[in-house]
């Protein structure tokens, strides 16, 4: 009697009372180690194939008895699994590193200053199609032996053929000339802060944004933006991994504080980096007032609800000089907004919404989204 347990795609341990035998690889390329020879094997539908690559165990003692041959596979066995859990262990400690990264790298994304754009220079007409277009039409009704003709003709084409590209060029260029006009034209309503061209450009900006943002409006050189939040639960893991002691890998439970100490990093990252790409795209807007919504579900009636958690206007000088591979994400918000609005609770830290029965400002600025909208996004 025997038996056999998959560690993991591609490993699997079988015991039998010649002892325990590993596979490695899949079917049409596996190595078997272990419980006798080492061997390899290979095979594709019902055909299969199988040689020994080396000495096994034909001169080990027979001594000892079932009872030791049976403790050496528990022993054997039990090795395989702490190495496969060991495994997943570290797979998983691997994945929560990059989640927790991401979060604390979020606000450092840097963005392009835009610039007056400039329409591209046009492809130069296909000349060759173009004289072969002429030269078919000039050829027709010539002998192939009139060669006479024939130069005259293909001279006549050659004529054409510069005429037309030369008529084909000045329409691209004509073109591209009114392409640059409309350009300059947006160009110049954008560093003017037109919000109908601010706003446009920003929506543009924001559609492949991680966290669902959106321009509502424009004042003077000021913007009112939103960000829309996942809760906490979606965002930071429940473990982080560390080591013991003694070095040996360890996924340890976060503390309801430091969980949501990483939320709120998370959350102000998002405002950062929402602040970077605006201010970088729209060159002469100057402040922005920011509210962070975050999404609590549908209520009875099937709409979005949400909860205001943040509230900050924050100037584009402020963030002069911001060391940004060095500060954390919650204290740049701190130290450039000149408003703050923040509620956390005491005990934990935990963002909890803003009362905003006195806010009838960021009221309005809330009233202004269309959250089914940004919801789908």
């Amino acid at each position: 009697m025997g038996f056999s347990i998959k560690l993991a795609p591609g490993v699997r341990v079988r015991a039998s009372s010649r002892g325990i035998r590993t596979s490695l690889g899949p079917r049409a390329a596996r190595v078997h180690v272990g419980g006798g020879r080492t061997g390899f094997s290979a095979g594709v539908g019902p055909v299969g194939f199988y040689t020994s690559l080396g000495g096994g165990g034909r001169g080990r003692s027979r001594s000892g008895g079932r009872g030791n041959s049976a403790a050496g596979y528990q022993r054997q066995l039990a090795a395989q699994q702490r190495q496969a859990a060991q495994a997943q262990r570290a797979e998983e400690a691997q994945h929560l590193a990059q989640a927790f990264l991401r979060i604390l790298d979020l606000h450092r994304v840097d963005f392009s200053a835009a610039t007056r754009p400039v329409a591209p220079e046009p492809a130069a007409p296909d000349r060759a199609s173009i004289y072969q277009h002429y030269e078919q039409h000039a050829l027709a009704g010539v002998g192939f032996f009139e060669r006479t003709k024939r130069a005259q003709a293909k001279q006549r084409a050659a004529q054409w053929t510069d005429a037309e590209v030369q008529r084909q060029w000045t329409t691209l260029l004509e073109q591209k000339a009114g392409w640059q006009q409309y350009l300059d034209q947006r160009w110049q309503q954008l560093c003017s802060n037109d919000p109908d061209v601010v706003l446009e450009t920003l929506e543009e900006a924001f559609e492949d944004n991680e966290a669902p943002s959106a321009a509502v409006g424009v004042t003077g050189d000021e913007v009112s933006l939103v960000v829309l939040v996942p809760t906490v639960e979606q965002v930071v893991p429940e473990r982080m991994p560390t080591t013991t002691q003694a070095g040996n890998l360890s996924l340890r439970k976060l503390s309801q504080r430091d969980r949501a100490a990483y939320y709120k990093q998370f959350v102000c990252g998002q405002v950062l980096v929402t602040l970077r790409e605006a201010f970088a795209v729209a060159p002469a807007i100057g402040s922005a007032r920011v509210a962070v919504l975050r999404q609590d579900g549908p209520n009875s009636y099937g709409r979005p609800q949400v909860s205001c958690l943040l509230a900050t206007e924050i100037h584009r000088a402020s963030l002069d000089g911001v060391r940004w591979a060095e500060a954390d994400a919650a204290a740049i918000v701190n130290d450039t907004s000149s408003e703050l609005l923040l509620n956390p609770r005491a005990r934990t830290g935990e963002l909890l919404p803003l009362n905003l029965a006195g806010e009838s400002a960021i009221r309005e600025l809330i009233n202004a989204v269309d959250l089914a909208e940004l919801t789908e996004r």
